[in-house]
């Protein structure tokens, strides 16, 4: 388990890059965290990693959005809405889940009994005692780190 202090967007964004820059090809990424803590920042920064140029946002309503600009395809899940895991179904998630992008799922714990073991799990938290723009993002990928 890897802990990162933000301090700002800018610094979740970074951490984002940084992990967007050095991640294989298969990895599923599930984020999570309430709502306004900086999951679709760190999700840009994520996929300008990845070297995607495109405008990156929260798939909110579409549930998926797909970049393939980049060093590998980027499949941005947003379950945020989703009632029911087996709606997952329904977008077809194996295929990415389990094709040579990389897919990241916000809201993740909506559909946890969907994440396969290897699934790297963030959790991004806000500390207001260490001031209004303060993070706490928990990489948890089970190297043992």
């Amino acid at each position: 388990m890897r802990v990162f202090n933000s301090e700002s967007d800018k610094d979740t964004f970074s951490i984002g890059e940084s992990m967007g820059k050095s991640i294989k090809p298969g990895s599923i990424i599930a984020l999570m965290g309430d709502l306004g803590v900086g999951k679709t920042v760190f999700t840009k920064g994520f996929a300008k990693g990845l070297g995607i140029d495109e405008n990156v946002n929260s798939p909110t309503f579409n549930i998926l959005k797909s970049y393939s600009g980049g060093r590998l395809p980027l499949h941005h899940f947003d379950v945020y809405r989703i009632g029911d895991s087996s709606e997952m179904d329904e977008i077809g998630y194996e295929d990415c889940f389990f094709g040579d992008g990389v897919s990241l799922v916000e809201w993740a714990d909506i559909i946890d009994d969907l994440l396969p073991e290897g699934t790297v799990r963030i959790t991004i938290k806000k500390d207001p005692s260490k001031g209004f723009d303060h993070r706490e993002i928990i990489i948890d990928d089970d190297t043992g780190d």
